[in-house]
């Protein structure tokens, strides 16, 4: 069984030449798949790449991606000279000694003191080479994720099927309650049918009848055989890979369905109170689906 939630956080980091590179991850449940992501400045080339990556392990959800870069960046660092700046500063301080009779002695030093002689520029990097380190921490951030997002899976699956089997108790206590139902209501029609006619005498074949319609009102039966039908779908359900939320999230809403016809049917204090109890797991079955994948 590897029912996966939606919800779960992985994080991964490598550390070569000097530099770190960390992915963290962060998912919780969505009705698609909705990706966001915060990469380094000139990492957007790789978003499609990453966004791939992502999209093999979630297929819906809200996840947010972080990927971050740290450490010594001078080998990407460059100094250039503005030739022309310079020898503009050189020829206006050697105009200055002419004009007033100044010996001096210009230096690249003294030059290289002006604003704007020396420049530094950072270099971009090699996306082929972020790549291959990109692509690690993000897989590492991914699986841990997914080993997070299955052990939740794992106990939601174990709740949604013990509330399951409750679910199916409770039906076959509904189910062995009918009969009694039935002759109950018999019963009372034939003591309120004996009271209103008093001496007259009720022809059986009537009564049968209106037993009949009255059976045929308070029969659940196929409302019993599909909510087991239900039962059994949606058990099989826990036992696929993935993908299967919208599935259950289905199920849970023809099981209301089915409930609700079946109350109003039966209409009876003491079942009434078994179908609150049935919405009521219904209703917690689909927090809990909420969150599968």
């Amino acid at each position: 069984m590897t029912i996966k939630s939606m919800t779960g956080f992985g994080r991964g980091e490598l550390e070569k030449n000097g530099r770190v590179w960390t992915a963290e991850i962060r998912c919780v449940n969505n009705r698609y798949l909705d990706l966001k992501m915060k990469l380094p400045r000139g990492y957007t080339p790789l978003e499609e790449k990453i966004r791939k990556m992502v999209a093999e392990t979630h297929l819906r959800g809200r996840v947010d991606l972080m990927l971050s870069v740290s450490g010594d960046f001078s080998d990407l660092q460059e100094v250039k000279v503005n030739m022309a700046l310079a020898g503009g500063y050189r020829d206006a301080l050697q105009a200055l000694s002419a004009e007033f009779g100044l010996v001096s002695e210009i230096t690249p030093q003294i030059l290289a003191a002006y604003p704007e002689v020396l420049i530094r520029e950072q270099q971009d990097e090699d996306l082929a080479i972020v790549w291959e380190m990109v692509e690690k921490v993000v897989a590492t951030a991914l699986q841990n994720c997914d080993t997070m997002r299955c052990q939740e899976g794992k106990t939601l699956a174990e709740d949604l099927t013990g509330r399951l089997q409750f679910f199916e108790k409770t039906i076959g206590s509904i189910e062995k309650s009918i009969p009694e139902l039935l002759e109950q209501r018999q019963k009372n029609l034939q003591e309120r049918l004996d009271k209103l006619l008093a001496n007259v005498q009720l022809d059986p074949a009537r009564l049968a009848q209106e037993v009949a319609v009255m059976a045929d009102k308070t029969d659940v039966t196929e409302e019993i055989v599909r909510l087991r039908c239900h039962i059994s779908q949606f058990t099989l359900f826990l036992t696929e890979e993935s993908g299967i939320g919208r599935k259950l999230d289905f199920l849970i809403q023809e099981f209301l369905r089915e409930v609700n016809t079946l109350a109003s049917k039966i209409n009876d204090a003491a079942v009434a109170h078994l179908t609150v109890d049935l919405k009521s797991e219904l209703e917690k079955m689909r927090e809990q689906v909420q969150n599968i994948e």
